[in-house]
């Protein structure tokens, strides 16, 4: 279902990928610095969710400036809780790249603001922790101040998430957490010798596993 989700004088593009049988519970996913919501491993997942019982709304934000994506993201959170079509009991913000930097900025901004627990984790899909070569400064200041459960998947050769470093900084956080290495994976998640199919279907099982673990889904 194709909606537009108001945002200042605009509209942000967004596609919900609903379940046969009504969700308690919904994602919210959204793209790298590149791209846009159809890139196709997010399409890949929220179909992969929808056909597991969990509706998944996927949007795409234009723009390079990270405090800009995570106002959108604010933007479609506020909208998904408001929804009359969906009336959702809770919501997992997930992103690819710099979309899961802007969902972690949401979930601390929103987290100062009230204690509402309608977002109820966090899915980052190659989490950009560094800037390319530049590994001395890290982009963990949101991460270290979240509380809800938090997944990350990145690839063990990802040149923007040194894996020392991120279980360094997983170490360190309060929240609940899980990292899942993509076994030689960079950070466009490809694997020299395996096909982006079977990549994408590692990710998305762990994706649902981790939030049949961590949400109250209903079939539990």
């Amino acid at each position: 279902v194709k909606v537009k989700i108001p945002f200042g004088n605009k509209y942000l593009d967004a596609v919900f990928s609903v379940p046969e049988k009504k969700s308690t519970y919904g994602v919210i996913l959204t793209h790298g610095a590149g791209g846009d919501m159809n890139f196709p491993h997010l399409v890949s997942l929220a179909a992969y969710l929808a056909s597991h019982g969990v509706l998944c709304l996927r949007f795409t934000c234009k723009g390079l400036n990270i405090a800009y994506r995570t106002k959108a993201f604010k933007t479609v959170v506020e909208y998904l809780k408001l929804s009359d079509d969906y009336k959702l009991s809770g919501v997992i913000l997930a992103g690819r790249s710099m979309g899961s930097r802007a969902a972690a900025s949401v979930i601390r901004h929103l987290s100062q603001e009230d204690d509402d627990d309608f977002i109820q984790g966090l899915v980052c899909l190659s989490y950009p922790l560094h800037r390319p070569k530049l590994q001395s400064k890290l982009r963990d200041e949101d991460l270290l101040f979240i509380r809800c459960p938090v997944l990350f998947v990145s690839g063990s050769a990802d040149e923007m998430c040194e894996k020392q470093l991120l279980e360094g900084v997983a170490s360190k956080m309060k929240a609940p957490k899980k990292i899942h290495w993509i076994d030689k994976a960079n950070h466009g998640m490809a694997v020299k010798g395996r096909m982006i199919d079977d990549v994408m279907e590692e990710i998305n099982a762990q994706v649902f596993s981790w939030l049949r673990e961590n949400i109250e889904l209903e079939h539990k």
